[in-house]
């Protein structure tokens, strides 16, 4: 008798959903550009992460230090620098290392190197190259480093010169980029979700009014309080499975002809093939979205306007 009582909700869920077809296609408009807005932010998050995340590697402190500095003491630092809980990653060149580099990168211009070879002895510099694990960390560990224990060792000057402050205007600026994308997705996220409850609510509404003759038959009849209300909540559910079909077919294409656009940017980034590879984390995450917001608009809507 239960499965028989569900197999008549659910029929009679379909017959509200395509005896109503105008409306019922406007709210699975709806639904789908929300839909819509939430996979582009998540691919958008995925790209703009993936597009930052090459800046981020790009972006460190440099420590270059006296030519005088010894190199125990220049490891030793580095060990210690290490040791902070906002490092990622510290590179140490050496001044040998220094002037390898500087020649194989200027290895065709034979007056620079004329002009290196009659200095007396290694000019450059030994470096650390200092990678923090999130771009705000930085301004701590210059910090650090532009402490008098840290620049001077037994008197002697032991670091010469750290490059943060010229850095910082990119580091601030790529902060302020993520803060800034992460607020942005959540506040569309929430606005077209509203957009889309409110649109759904007032369909159900639609439909509900429409029906009227049809419950008040119902009532009569007999019919339970929960056979007459449960056939509305199964056509929300039909406006977010479908829209999440919707989004999930149309956006294969799109992320298609993003693909070539991007190509020049992250060369490293297949949108195409994340999509396919993970599609059915996608599947779940979509369709449950448009499954609870059409169940929930619904659901609200007969608890409203369906007085029995």
């Amino acid at each position: 008798m239960i499965w028989v009582g569900i197999k008549r909700v659910i029929k009679s869920g379909f017959i509200n959903f395509w005896r109503n077809g105008f409306v019922s296609f406007s709210s699975i408009m709806v639904v789908t550009m929300t839909l819509f807005v939430f996979t582009s932010l998540i691919f958008l998050s995925i790209l703009t992460n993936s597009y930052l995340g090459q800046i981020k590697d790009k972006v460190d402190i440099n420590v270059y230090f006296a030519t005088t500095a010894s190199e125990p003491d220049i490891l030793a630092l580095k060990k210690t620098i290490e040791s902070l809980e906002q490092v990622s990653h510290v590179e140490y060149i050496s001044r040998d290392q220094a002037l390898k580099d500087f020649k194989i990168k200027h290895q065709d211009d034979e007056s620079t190197l004329q002009g290196l070879d009659e200095l007396d002895g290694n000019p450059l510099q030994a470096v650390l190259n200092i990678k923090a694990k999130e771009p705000s960390q930085y301004s701590s560990i210059a910090k650090f480093l532009e402490s008098k224990n840290t620049l001077s060792k037994n008197d002697s000057t032991l670091v010469e010169n750290i490059n943060f402050h010229k850095n910082k205007q990119i580091i601030d600026r790529l902060s302020k980029i993520l803060d800034s994308a992460t607020k942005l997705g959540i506040a569309l996220i929430i606005f077209f979700v509203l957009v889309s409850v409110i649109i759904t609510f007032n369909t159900i509404r639609i439909i509900i009014f429409t029906s009227r003759d049809e419950i008040s038959v119902m009532k009569l009849v007999g019919a339970s309080n929960r056979y007459i209300r449960w056939p509305f909540v199964v056509s929300g559910l039909m406006y977010g499975i479908i829209s999440a079909l919707i989004t999930l077919i149309a956006f294969y294409p799109i992320l298609y002809y993003v693909n070539k656009v991007i190509a020049n940017f992250s060369p490293g980034l297949n949108l195409v093939d994340y999509y396919a590879t993970n599609f059915g984390q996608i599947f779940l995450i979509i369709t449950g979205s448009g499954i609870f917001l059409g169940a929930v608009s619904s659901y609200l809507a007969v608890r409203r306007y369906l007085r029995i």
